[in-house]
């Protein structure tokens, strides 16, 4: 903001410089005379030699003399202390003399019409928001319809800021769309300020509008990340994996909870093979920690796209991080399911000794079963017969123990019939 100020004092200074005669106007405004113009050049001659104290003193000398000069001279002699003020970082004095620029009259409208936008701006940065609205419809008044397109992202912030969020959002539209209607993009904050006015106000399919423009204009990583995480809270879960996606391509997600983010998108997505991949390299990366949070999610992934090997290591790698046995009980399920029986045995004994299971007859189940699938009966049946002492597995123990009575009877009987 500092420097839009000072850049308007040195324009205006400049101007009078060359062309004095820009006092002369329709209002008849009287003409700054060289006696007045070369003090004040004196003492902008001091301040931008880097000594503002010194042009201040100038100034002061100037204003012994304000009986003797006209509305333009004063306002001139006013505008100057407002910007070495300013360059001093004394805003509530820049304010005093600026807003002193504007209750001169006559003055010429390019003199009036800076300063009070120079004087919204600044009450603005000083939190001052009505006063802020006010030196707008003031400026309005001078600069005529044709330039009202200028204050909009102004208003809009000093209406945001003042919690107005519905009144904020048509003038911030409208300069965005005066700015498309020449074929330019705008500036970037003013997509920003208008996302933060759809949030306040709960409209989440126009903030996502509005991001699908900042990546049009802007492209920036954050913006592919959030329009995702808008996409999931409007429950467009197509369009929020497919943008994770085309951002994971491009190298955007680089944190560890997009990352995350990516991953859960394609496992709930029904792409579990990419998502197993994807927390895979994150952990090996050091993206993401291999915590039990995140061990247990590259588990179900790998089990979902029947990777069983990368399964059972996720599984291995989790359990030891967990304090009760229901991991190695799932370790043991995928082992069973994929016939790797001892494996299977090894893992549910495991989860058994650790105990804290939810359904531990399960694991008893999946020892019997694993047992009569090596032919070996009677541990198998005295698994079944543990299993039936717990109710969630007590008729599928019944079932499975008449089963394996029976194949041992026929071993035995075939075992016979060899060896006659």
């Amino acid at each position: 903001m500092r420097k839009f100020i000072v850049l308007i004092g040195w324009v205006l200074f400049s101007q009078f410089l060359h062309d004095a005669a820009i006092a002369q106007d329709s209002k008849r405004v009287p003409a700054l005379r060289e006696q007045v113009y070369s003090q004040l050049a004196r003492a902008q001659e001091l301040a931008d030699g880097g000594d503002v104290d010194a042009g201040l003193e100038a100034l002061k000398n100037i204003e012994t003399k304000l009986g003797s000069m006209n509305s333009y001279e004063r306002a001139m002699l006013w505008n100057f202390y407002g910007y070495m003020h300013y360059g001093k970082d004394r805003v509530t004095e820049a304010l005093h003399y600026f807003d002193k620029v504007v209750q001169e009259e006559p003055i010429p409208d390019a003199l009036k019409q800076n300063t009070l936008f120079s004087l919204a701006q600044l009450a603005l940065g000083q939190g001052d928001y009505a006063e802020t609205l006010d030196y707008l419809s003031r400026w309005e008044q001078v600069a005529g319809d044709e330039q009202a397109s200028k204050a909009d992202v102004l208003r809009a912030q000093a209406l945001y800021q003042k919690g107005d969020y519905q009144q904020a959002l048509a003038p911030i539209k409208r300069a965005i769309k005066a700015a498309q209607s020449q074929g330019e993009s705008g500036d970037e904050n003013w997509y920003v300020l208008q996302r933060a006015i759809h949030y306040e106000l709960g409209q989440t399919a126009a903030v996502a509008d509005v991001l699908e423009q900042m990546i049009k204009y802007f492209n920036k990583p954050d913006y592919w990340i959030q329009l995702a995480g808008v996409y999931g809270q409007l429950g467009q879960d197509e369009q929020q994996l497919a943008m994770l996606e085309a951002a994971y391509q491009q190298g955007f997600l680089s944190e560890g909870q997009d990352l995350q983010m990516l991953v859960q998108s394609y496992f709930f997505g029904g792409v579990p093979y990419k998502a197993g991949r994807v927390m895979e390299q994150a952990i090996e990366q050091g993206k993401l920690e291999a915590d039990l949070r995140n061990l247990k999610l590259l588990a179900q992934s790998w089990i979902a796209a029947k990777e069983t090997d990368k399964a059972v290591a996720a599984l291995q790698r989790a359990a030891e991080l967990s304090n009760d046995g229901e991991l190695d009980a799932q370790r043991a399920q995928v082992l069973l399911n994929s016939e790797r029986y001892a494996d299977a045995i090894t893992a549910a004994k495991t989860a058994l000794a650790k105990g804290n299971l939810e359904k531990p007859g399960t694991m008893h189940l999946v020892i019997g079963m694993a047992e009569l699938e090596q032919e070996n009966y009677n541990p198998a049946l005295q698994a079944f017969a543990k299993a039936k002492a717990f109710e969630e597995a007590r008729k599928a123990a019944a079932q499975w123990e008449r089963f394996a009575t029976s194949e041992k009877e026929q071993a035995e009987r075939l075992k016979q019939l060899q060896s006659s």
